[in-house]
């Protein structure tokens, strides 16, 4: 019988709702929606987009580190964007992080996201048990 295991680490910025920052399912993870907040004190990023998606994505690593999974584990991420001016930014930034292999992925721009910010990601990694 297939369970899921809750995980969540220190290293990540703690949810601000109802929700876990990832839940593990056989050899499949799936990593909440992250967006740039600083996990030791949960202050927002807010120097320019190229910031916040650095330090979304270094949440997002956090997160599949601690549950013992790479970036390259990724198989599928979701980007949502503010405003869609920013997305050549954040796809320079993204590609830094996903240099090989990458995961299919879809952006969307949205009219709001939480806290105001310009992104937020969240992947789904897999791997073999």
């Amino acid at each position: 019988m297939l369970q899921k295991q809750i995980l969540n680490t220190e290293n990540a910025p703690a949810a601000i709702g109802p929700y876990n920052q990832a839940v593990k399912a056989g050899g499949t993870l799936y990593v909440s929606g992250q967006i740039p907040l600083i996990p030791e004190t949960m202050e927002l990023v807010n120097t320019g987009v190229a910031d916040e998606t650095h330090q979304v994505l270094r949440n997002v690593q956090a997160i599949l580190e601690h549950a013992g999974y790479t970036l390259d584990d990724v198989v599928k991420a979701s980007i949502f964007i503010a405003d869609m001016a920013d997305f050549a930014t954040i796809n320079e930034v993204y590609s830094q992080y996903f240099q090989q292999n990458q995961p299919a992925r879809e952006c969307v721009a949205v009219k709001t996201l939480p806290k105001n910010v310009n992104v937020e990601i969240s992947v789904i990694a897999w791997k073999a048990e």
